[in-house]
């Protein structure tokens, strides 16, 4: 059996991980943060608290688009802002409890969609292919 072109395998996988998180974009409930908002929240909880202007860089948007998200997630109580202890003239954006809540019930949310198709409609020994699959793709992600 001849090996798989890559370029194929890269077309195919691109498209597949598209759908797959076109899909689990959808799994929302009606009080959940928009995908911006998220997106803020994650960056937030990652790296800690920072600028709207270094958010809106990191986020790749505008620093206008950034001011509309943050003002979304402020008003819902889930960002807080606080003078830089460094530089008094910077406002720093950090997570609040509720926002660090808001993004964890977002994950289990989705992680809880991925586990309920999996198990409706892969069998045991396909989902260990893909637990077996994880390892590499985390390789690849960071090979990008």
């Amino acid at each position: 059996m001849s090996q798989p072109d890559a370029l194929d395998v890269a077309s195919h996988l691109r498209i597949t991980v598209g759908t797959l998180v076109r899909r689990l974009r959808q799994h929302r409930n009606a009080d959940d943060p928009s995908v911006p908002e998220t997106a803020v929240l994650a960056r937030l909880d990652r790296c800690g608290p920072t600028t709207s202007a270094e958010l809106a860089r990191l986020e790749q948007v505008t620093p206008q688009s950034m001011g509309v998200t943050v003002a979304a997630l402020q008003g819902r109580g889930f960002l807080e802002r606080a003078a830089d202890p460094s530089d008094g003239r910077r406002m720093l954006l950090s997570l609040t409890g509720a926002g660090a809540d808001a993004l964890t019930d977002r994950r289990n949310h989705r992680t809880r969609a991925i586990a309920d198709a999996m198990s409706e409609t892969l069998t045991d020994e396909e989902i260990g292919v893909v637990a077996a699959a994880l390892p590499l793709l985390d390789r690849l992600g960071s090979a990008l």
